[in-house]
């Protein structure tokens, strides 16, 4: 097979680009968690010296993670001061823990894929899954900081008055089930905007329980929110006026029979709001940095966990609409629609 020079080096570039990208990570970590970009925000153009004081760390190595930085396009270097500046919206990305864009936490999910390596081999060669309870503890936190910003955004404002008659009820006083709560922020949310409605989070991972009762100790919500450890096919049946599942339901063993216990839980006229990954229904749509990312954490995460449940179905991150529903279509439902959609985001609702 005769080689095109320019497309193999077309190819190698891209590859070098993404394996600087991957050492890019390491850097944006240490910049998070050494609180350099804190010292940089809003603070105009600085030299070395003064971030290194701003931050409390050692001049020589701030300087060089600076210079890495400022290769990759995340500070901007000014030649002719010798210094770096943090742009208003680098900033929204890197410094600002509230922001919808913040992603630095986001970089735990692939930590914890490299330190899952020997299972995920072993998982390639058996054909068996990876529990969500078996990965490396950083993935939990890296998850539910990646989405905690999007839910709080998007989900009270955007997402649920996109759903038929829900937000009415939950302003009068509703009962809502978040089903694979993990931490519990999007439990925490709806409850602080709907103080007469009442919530149940629930998650077979006990650690995520026992993190989501901290998150909501102390709160005003305390007495409004509990969190139990319970299956997607075990927790109890409350006549629940709203049923969530927020970036779960594909992780499921059994997603029709999640469904089906769900329908048996919901009061009369109740409803099911399904948030999923973006996808579209077939590979060649979704063959986009979303997809590659995506695809990326669903062969090591989302596919693996189902496996290691009694169904296996493995859906997937990428599942897409039809998939989904077709879930819900033989778990009984009756109506099933596409509420919104955002660039990273699915919101489906389903009705007996």
């Amino acid at each position: 097979m005769k080689l095109d020079e320019r497309k193999l080096n077309e190819f190698v570039e891209k590859a070098v680009t993404d394996l600087a990208a991957g050492y890019g990570g390491v850097m944006t970590v240490l910049g998070h968690k050494l609180g350099l970009y804190k010292a940089m925000a809003d603070a105009g153009p600085l030299d070395s010296s003064e971030i290194a004081k701003r931050s409390g760390c050692a001049e020589r190595y701030v300087r060089e993670w600076l210079n890495s930085q400022a290769a990759a396009g995340y500070v901007v270097y000014h030649a002719t001061s010798a210094t770096y500046e943090l742009t208003a919206e680098q900033s929204l990305v890197l410094a600002e823990d509230d922001s919808p864009v913040f992603l630095p936490p986001a970089w735990e999910v692939p930590v914890s894929m490299f330190f899952d390596e020997d299972k995920t081999i072993e998982a390639f060669r058996t054909g068996k899954g990876v529990a969500w309870a078996e990965h490396n503890e950083r993935l939990f936190c890296g998850v539910a900081a990646f989405y905690r910003n999007a839910y709080r955004n998007n989900l009270v404002r955007e997402w649920l008055p996109s759903l038929r008659g829900v937000e009415e009820k939950l302003r009068i006083g509703a009962k809502v089930a978040d089903v694979g709560c993990g931490h519990g922020h999007s439990t925490i949310l709806m409850a602080e905007a709907f103080p007469r409605s009442r919530f149940w989070g629930f998650d077979y991972h006990e650690k995520s329980i026992e993190s989501a009762r901290s998150h909501v100790r102390n709160t005003e919500s305390e007495k409004r929110v509990s969190f139990e450890v319970a299956s997607s096919m075990n927790y109890p049946a409350e006549g629940f006026d709203l049923i969530c599942f927020f970036d779960c339901l594909h992780d499921m063993g059994d997603p029709v029979g999640a469904a089906q216990h769900a329908k048996k839980t919901l009061a009369g006229d109740g409803t099911v709001m399904l948030v999923e990954p973006f996808a579209n229904d077939r590979v060649e749509e979704n063959l986009n940095v979303v997809g590659r990312l995506y695809y990326s954490a669903s062969t090591t995460l989302c596919c693996a966990h189902s496996l290691s449940e009694d169904g296996a179905a493995a859906l997937g991150a990428q599942a897409g609409e039809a998939r989904l529903a077709s879930v819900f279509t033989k778990a009984g439902f009756g109506e099933f629609r596409k509420a919104k959609a955002t660039p990273f985001n699915l919101i489906l609702e389903a009705k007996v």
